[in-house]
């Protein structure tokens, strides 16, 4: 009779003090939003029907996902350009470009917010710029829709798609690029057919980390909607704090969970995501 002895591995005591930490501080918390969702206000499955049978919900479900994804193209699109003259600049204004990106994140969600709001209002620096300058005959509606809280929301995000596009970029070998314009292509034609391809990693890193974070935007759209733009995250602190609708709120957060486990599992499919955010490719 085969018999295996059983050998303690101490390297279980270093993991055990974080696996609890996770198990106590990260899992639990999500598993009791879970039990809400189903059990808030009678057991079942009423707070998911409310995505199928309540417009309210259904549309505000949409318009989520509707503005992260142009937030995450427009920031994605912007911060591939700022990476790309970042990566050719000078090393002395690259420093510098590089300090204002790190600065920006000392800068609170609330004050940036306040910031557009002088900004872009009925009455701001640049309504009453343009109206100066008879470029318009009135203020523009750049507050209280949603074209303000793009607006706000692609300035935040910004910095979050420029970092891992920069580092993919300057992992990429310049020589490869001299090599291409050596055997004749163009710089157009180098970019397009070389160096584009090479950075999808970084647009795909880049553009997962602005739309998961983009979802969970409450301040800004908030302030800059001027309650017209209502998010899931509002949305579900309304449900929180005003209608104590508690499974209503759970259902959500569920929702925006599996929604992000769904899209990294996918991409995964397709493209490792340890290749993707700069991993070794096994």
């Amino acid at each position: 009779m085969n018999t295996r002895r059983f050998t303690f591995n101490p390297y279980w005591l270093l993991v055990a003090p974080a696996v609890l930490l996770v198990l106590a501080l990260y899992v639990a918390p999500i598993v009791n939003v879970l039990l809400l969702s189903v059990t808030d206000p009678k057991p079942g499955l009423g707070n998911y029907a409310k995505i199928f049978e309540s417009d309210t919900v259904a549309n505000l479900i949409w318009r989520t996902i509707r503005l992260c994804l142009i937030t995450t193209v427009a920031a994605v699109t912007l911060g591939y350009i700022v990476s790309y003259a970042m990566l050719h600049a000078l090393a002395g204004v690259r420093r510098r470009m590089m300090s204002i990106l790190l600065i920006s994140f000392w800068i609170s969600v609330l004050v940036r917010s306040f910031a557009w709001l002088m900004l872009l209002g009925h009455n701001g620096l640049l309504n009453d710029m343009l109206l100066r300058l008879g470029i318009i005959a009135e203020p523009l509606p750049l507050m209280r829709n949603e074209l303000g809280v793009l607006i706000g929301m692609t300035e935040y995000m910004l910095p979050y798609a420029i970092l891992p596009l920069l580092a993919n970029m300057q992992g990429i070998d310049p020589r490869v690029s001299s090599a291409s314009r050596s055997l004749g292509a163009s710089h157009a034609q180098t970019f397009f057919r070389v160096f584009l391809p090479l950075t999808r990693p970084g647009i795909i890193a880049a553009a997962l980390l602005v739309f998961i974070s983009s979802l969970g935007f409450y301040v800004t759209p908030a302030i800059l909607g001027g309650g017209k733009v209502q998010m899931i995250a509002e949305y579900i602190s309304v449900q929180l704090l005003v209608t104590v609708r508690w499974g209503v709120a759970a259902m959500l957060a569920t929702l925006m969970i599996a929604s992000v486990l769904v899209l990294m599992y996918v991409l995964n499919r397709f493209m490792k995501l340890s290749v993707v955010f700069g991993g070794a490719a096994r």
